[in-house]
Formats: structure tokens, sequence, C-alpha cells
């Protein structure tokens, strides 16, 4: 029933920027925590950066201080504000987010990924 939409992803050059959208859509219910991964070829899925309702946000030491995540809670959508984009950055980037439900107990929904491409 829920589902992720990313919007944002595309091609640029070393050193721009780009800003990545999730919207989640099918449950008025705001989320426990949102957040974005990424996977580049040849290398493990990571963590890039995580917003809790409540909480802190938590960052890959390879995008602090570049990146930058956000959460609209009245409309359930995550951004992920991407500044200095390096090469190494390149990757397919997913978005998730976490629901703690009173039957159903903690489920953890996914986009279907967005390229992000930057290149040198």
């Amino acid at each position: 029933q829920v589902q992720l939409e990313e919007s944002g992803g595309g091609l640029v050059q070393a050193g721009g920027s780009l800003r990545l959208s999730c919207a989640a859509s099918g449950s008025s219910f705001s989320f426990n925590a949102m957040g974005w991964y990424r996977q580049a070829p040849g290398k493990r899925r990571e963590l890039v950066a995580r917003i809790p309702g409540g909480g802190t946000t938590n960052y890959a030491d390879s995008v602090k201080g570049r990146f930058t995540i956000s959460r609209d809670n009245a409309q359930n959508t995550v951004y992920l504000q991407m500044n200095s984009l390096k090469p190494e950055d390149t990757a397919v980037y997913y978005c998730y987010a976490e629901k703690l439900g009173k039957l159903t107990g903690l489920s953890t929904y996914w986009g279907q990924g967005t390229q992000v491409t930057v290149s040198s």
C-alpha cells in the first residue's frame, strides 16, 4: 500500500548540486524515520543520511558537510540536498521510510531508486 516516489536525480558535473525528493503515498500517518541509501557499481549499499522524527540526523562520513537531509512531516516527504558533488558520489540513490504499527510492528519501505551521475 505504501509507495515512495523519488525525483531529482540526473547528470551533473563535479562541484555542482542536486536535490533529491522522495514523497510517500498510501498512508496518512507520519513515519518514525526516513532517509537515503546509495549503491555504486561493485560497492556495498551504504547509508547516506537518516532523519528520525524526534532524533538527530545521521550522515555517512563521506558526505558530511556536503549533503543535508531534511523532512516535511506534513507531506511525508524527505529531501537530500547534495552540494559539491564528486564523481565518487555516482550511484543509485534509494529513499526509505520506517513506520511503527501497533499491530504490524516496524516496517521498512523502499523507493525504486534514482540514478545520480557526477562527471569529472
